[in-house]
């Protein structure tokens, strides 16, 4: 979906080994899309289960998306998940706000 000048991708269900490969695929055609967008935004709204395998496929979309020149933000609302992005120092490295901005 896109709103305005940018993209959002809403991930949903479980992001862990299974299903690795479509979530790399789509984040793959996602930072594509978004080159030449300011910003761009991983929905993981509706993820209850999201394992160091699928962070490591966002930190490698948000690098990516830096090269080209945007940002990639999460959006995920408080609770587990956005404890757990906190805990694991993912929100440092990435931007991770609680909607998307518009």
């Amino acid at each position: 979906m896109q709103i305005g000048a940018s993209l959002v991708l809403h991930v949903s269900g479980e992001a862990d080994l299974p299903t690795l490969p479509r979530l790399g695929d789509a984040l793959t055609r996602f930072v594509a899309a978004a080159t030449g967008t300011d910003v761009s935004y991983v929905d993981l709204d509706g993820v209850h289960l999201l394992d160091d395998a699928a962070l490591g496929l966002l930190l490698g979309a948000a690098a990516r998306t830096r090269q080209a020149g945007g940002e990639l933000v999460v959006v995920c609302s408080p609770g587990a998940l956005r404890h757990r992005l906190d805990l694991t120092g993912f929100s440092r490295a990435v931007r991770v706000q609680s909607q998307v901005a518009g």
